[in-house]
């Protein structure tokens, strides 16, 4: 059992100030454990909406929420989106006699209503896998291959965690998709999803993955969209000013967990993957999901130009701009790119994290920083230990 007490503070103390709490992340990644934690803490009402006797008890949503009190829990709620009207008027009762707690496997664009309907009432808690905080600094290794989904990352054997990463994969395709309205087949889906760990820490290019699936760019766009929206896919904007150089305006694609990554490019062994030509793209996914775990992913974007010079990671904290390049190496070196970084985008501090224990000056201004020094080295910037959500 791994204690998640940064996410546990974080619910707890938006709970003090919102009437409404959203725990939103991928399916299977540990949000009804933390809010049967946080329930136990406390006298609670808790629906299981996967339950169907819990849906029968919602049967009548109005007579059954208005009478309780205390923390009343509803999981895994984008199983009844109707719900969330009546949320808003329980919501905005004086003095509050309740306040709810809302998990849920999709974000508020695809399941319409936590943004319409509770906008101002409701604080939102982005939950990821596992992260090298919980799980131990000197396990990165671990977490890289398996990823930091709580039953992939602890299954007794490598091969036992691949087995729970095809079966998710499988479920989430075949049942949990459906069950959000969407009607895309999930050979086709499944499809697309593999053919994006190609472009993984790639700019997004509808129009090649249009041509190699025989549809249009616009339905690449909506698959791409719908595995964002569940949490599988990350697209990470990219950053552009008034500079006197031609920059990218596409986002760059990652799969968000590396576990799923591997497995979804039939990669069987880490010694594999070690000779594997997306070996260098795997480790930029996940190093860059390990610092936005620590700096928040709402002020994040990379930055690139025609020219070629590009920057992996911008992150802007407290009015300052740092830098993240992501370099799978044992003595990482300053390269062109990075000075032009560093000069046209005016950075406080690069930081270039690397498979290491050591972190050492590069110059003046960039810093090598070991994956296991990572939470120190940008707690001692200013940049840590951000709140998540």
């Amino acid at each position: 059992m791994i204690e998640r007490t940064r996410y546990l503070d974080t619910i707890e103390g938006r709970l003090k100030r919102f009437p409404v709490v959203s725990v939103l992340g991928p399916r299977q990644v540990g949000k009804t454990t933390l809010a049967r934690t946080i329930a136990g803490r406390q006298p609670s009402h808790f629906f299981d909406l996967e339950d169907i006797d819990a849906r029968a008890r919602l049967a009548e949503p109005k007579a059954a929420l208005e009478r309780l009190s205390g923390l009343v829990v509803l999981d895994e709620v984008q199983r009844q989106p109707e719900l969330f009207a009546l949320l808003r008027v329980l919501a905005d009762r004086k003095p509050v006699r309740a306040r709810f707690l809302l998990t849920g496997s999709a974000s508020p664009g695809l399941v319409r209503g936590v943004s319409e309907s509770l906008a101002g009432r409701v604080a939102l808690v982005d939950v990821s896998g596992f992260n090298l905080e919980e799980v131990g600094n000197s396990n990165w290794r671990t977490l890289w291959w398996r990823g930091g989904f709580p039953l992939a990352h602890l299954a007794a054997t490598d091969g036992s965690s691949r087995e729970w990463q095809e079966e998710f994969v499988r479920t989430l395709l075949e049942r949990d998709m459906p069950q959000l309205g969407i009607t895309i087949p999930a050979t086709a889906l499944r499809r697309f999803w593999t053919m994006l760990t190609h472009y993984h820490g790639q700019v997004w290019k509808g129009s090649e993955l249009a041509r190699s699936m025989s549809t249009s760019e616009p339905t690449m766009r909506r698959y791409l969209d719908i595995l964002s929206s569940t949490f599988m896919v990350r697209q990470l904007a990219p950053w552009y000013e008034n500079l006197s150089k031609r920059q990218v305006k596409s986002p760059k694609i990652y799969l968000r967990d590396s576990g799923l990554l591997h497995c979804l490019l039939r990669v069987e062994e880490f010694a594999d993957l070690e000779a594997h030509p997306k070996l260098g793209a795997s480790w930029e996914g996940f190093a860059l999901e390990q610092v936005l775990q620590l700096t928040g992913d709402r002020d994040a974007w990379f930055w690139a130009t025609h020219a070629g010079a590009e920057l992996d990671l911008l992150v802007h904290s407290k009015g300052r701009r740092y830098g993240f390049e992501f370099k799978y190496g044992d003595a990482p070196s300053m390269t062109k790119s990075m000075h032009t970084a560093l000069h046209d985008l005016r950075l406080e501090r690069l930081f270039v994290v690397y498979p290491g224990r050591e972190s050492y000056p590069m110059n003046d201004r960039t810093e090598a920083v070991g994956i296991t020094n990572l939470q120190a080295r940008l707690t001692d910037a200013g940049i840590g230990n951000a709140p998540r959500g």
